[in-house]
């Protein structure tokens, strides 16, 4: 897979961004904020969430951003889903779609829909502990050193290109809750960083590689520890 990301909205200075939320939204929060301290130039062109009662819709409708609710429980099918998820996010002309809690798997047809053009952000380092809470699979596991991943979405599960991580070290007296809270905190970090980065163009995909155009770090690419 070989792609160059130098406009990845298909459109030149698209900067439009569709979130998607099934949750309390703090990653959208992280988001909102970096827009309006200047530190990411981009526009939340509409947030959606599969769920009408989650939280994250109300941090949208405070900063002023359309929101809309798709429940995946009136579809027959994911694909069916995926397919008015998609129609949505076209009528709102967005340049990249960023997963932010969304709780549901896409489908082979919505990534192909907006190829390169989705991001999630994932509280592990992967390829290390994919899936559901991976905060409490490294506890459990032992590891010294966890952290958090913004990456490409592709059909497979936590497994696109890396477009950033930060690394945040397991202390002993560490629970899962307050290695978690640590995690919370690179995301917000990385995640608009990543955004720009992406949003900014120069970069390809070459095999399971995101890389910059003339060997430039990615971002959160240093890892940078949190705070102990």
């Amino acid at each position: 897979m070989t792609d160059c990301g130098a406009d990845p909205g298909g459109s030149a200075g698209n900067r439009r961004l569709g979130v998607l939320i099934s949750g309390r939204g703090s990653n959208l929060q992280a988001i909102i904020d970096a827009i309006a301290a200047g530190r990411l130039v981009a526009e939340v062109a509409v947030v959606v969430s599969n769920r009408p009662d989650a939280p994250g819709l109300e941090r949208a409708r405070r900063a002023g951003i359309e929101t809309a609710v798709l429940d995946h429980t009136a579809h027959a099918s994911r694909e069916a889903y995926d397919r008015e998820l998609a129609a949505v996010l076209r009528r709102y002309g967005v340049a990249l779609v960023c997963l932010a809690g969304f709780m549901r798997r896409l489908s082979a047809g919505f990534v192909s829909a907006f190829p390169n053009r989705i991001l999630n952000v994932h509280p592990s380092l992967l390829p290390a502990f994919p899936g559901l809470y991976g905060q409490e699979q490294a506890w459990r596991h032992g590891v010294r050193v966890s952290g958090a991943t913004v990456h490409i979405v592709t059909p497979e599960l936590d497994a696109g290109p890396i477009v950033a991580q930060a690394s945040v070290p397991v202390h002993d007296d560490d629970t899962p809750e307050t290695l978690s809270a640590r995690i919370l905190i690179e995301e917000h970090r990385i995640y608009p960083e990543a955004i720009g980065v992406v949003l900014d163009g120069g970069w390809r995909v070459q095999g399971r590689r995101f890389m910059r155009v003339g060997g430039s770090r990615a971002a959160g690419s240093a890892g940078r520890e949190s705070a102990p």
